[in-house]
């Protein structure tokens, strides 16, 4: 929750900042899609070292120089001073995640899977709530390049959570183990899996571009600031209805079917990059397609790591989140670049249609993945829960 309030704030108001230095869409899109590749080798790296080892927390704690860079990285966002320099957040952010997956698809039952990263993503878009909300509440009253200097507190409380909170989950190392053999042990249907995901996230553009794109059908209406700060609103209003589906979505996982469940998940971004073509300035349109963003992403962060879960044994599952955030990373970087300069240089419609497509044949691909459940879950002892 710290690290997303911390992260979002400085994402509500990048778009803003840029368009400052007169770059768009383009420009942002390569500063998202670096963003999120950036990390992309020390993420698979990482996790594939912590299922080596036989711990999550030590790893998870050396990512603590991460949020410090991260930190770091926003106190240099704020003297940033023409758009040559741009730096986005080209730190690393994020390569903890897959270790950290491991380690809460580890802290529960299969059959709790879906309400575990359920509920992480809820507690993480709450950040992803009060960061924007932050930011809202300060432009216009202080200079949008200070703002980034705030981001820096809620790194500092992330890193000590890390440090004096977190638990970890014992398990027995594996000295020998290879990243390579690692890689090709992992089950055939994992592998089918990550292609259907590689194939959405090829699309699956950075969502800074839908609050450009509300700044952009606002303004000649609004003006400038007025819709920049609607737009802000939007994204706040969607992480807030990112936040309060995410844990019913776990649960619905858990009780019916997580890949049907993600698939439709997929389609739904499809459906609202369709409707961002044909919203024009609608405000009531913007807000229900806000909405849908938010739903649809409910559905894939807690779904996708969830099934991933299911499919993989237990000694492997950091080196599989590994390679599964590897191919989100490139997906983000192909799909955020190829978006906005396809916005840029051809047409909006360009970049939402090369989107939608993308996002339906992931979905169509992920429903042929065949389902096998994970037999080292199976016969893992049960844990009791609360109801």
């Amino acid at each position: 929750m710290f690290s997303d309030a911390g992260h979002e704030l400085t994402t509500a108001i990048l778009p803003l900042f840029l368009a400052t230095f007169s770059a768009g869409a383009a420009a942002l899109g390569i500063v998202e899609g670096f963003s999120d590749a950036g990390s992309s080798v020390l993420k698979l790296w990482m996790s594939f070292y912590s299922d080596r080892v036989g711990k999550r927390k030590p790893i998870t704690c050396d990512r603590v120089f991460r949020h410090c860079n991260d930190g770091f990285a926003r106190l240099r966002h704020g003297l940033v001073a023409n758009r040559r320099h741009p730096h986005g957040r080209l730190d690393g952010r994020g390569a903890r995640g897959p270790v950290r997956d491991a380690l809460l698809s580890e802290s529960v039952p299969a059959q709790a899977h879906g309400r575990a990263f359920g509920f992480e993503t809820m507690m993480d878009t709450l950040g992803a709530v009060i960061g924007p909300a932050i930011a809202l509440s300060l432009v216009g009253v202080i200079a949008l390049r200070h703002i980034f200097l705030i981001a820096f507190i809620p790194g500092a409380v992330t890193v000590l959570i890390v440090l004096f909170v977190l638990r970890d989950i014992p398990r027995k190392p594996q000295p020998g183990m290879r990243i390579v053999s690692s890689l090709r042990a992992l089950p055939r249907s994992f592998w089918r899996y990550v292609g259907a995901v590689g194939i959405f996230g090829f699309g699956n553009f950075a969502h800074t571009l839908l609050i450009l794109r509300a700044v952009t059908v606002l303004t000649p209406s609004y003006g400038a600031v007025h819709a920049g700060k609607i737009a802000i609103g939007l994204y706040i209003f969607h992480n807030v209805v990112y936040a309060a589906t995410s844990y019913p979505v776990g649960v619905l996982g858990d009780r019916t079917n997580k890949k049907a469940l993600l698939a439709i998940g997929y389609a739904l971004f499809t459906v609202m990059c369709v409707g961002f073509l044909a919203v024009g300035a609608s405000l009531p349109g913007l807000v229900l397609l806000f909405a849908l963003a938010g739903i649809y992403i409910a559905v894939v962060d807690s779904m996708e790591r969830a099934l991933a879960a299911d499919l993989l044994p237990l000694e492997r599952r950091g080196t599989g989140y590994g390679a599964l955030a590897t191919v989100n990373s490139l997906g983000d970087l192909t799909s955020s670049i190829v978006v906005g300069l396809l916005w840029a240089y051809v047409s909006i419609a360009s970049g939402f249609w090369y989107a939608a497509v993308l996002t339906l044949t992931g979905a169509i691909a992920l429903w042929m993945v065949p389902r096998q459940p994970n037999s080292a879950d199976r016969a893992a002892p049960a844990m009791t829960l609360p109801s």
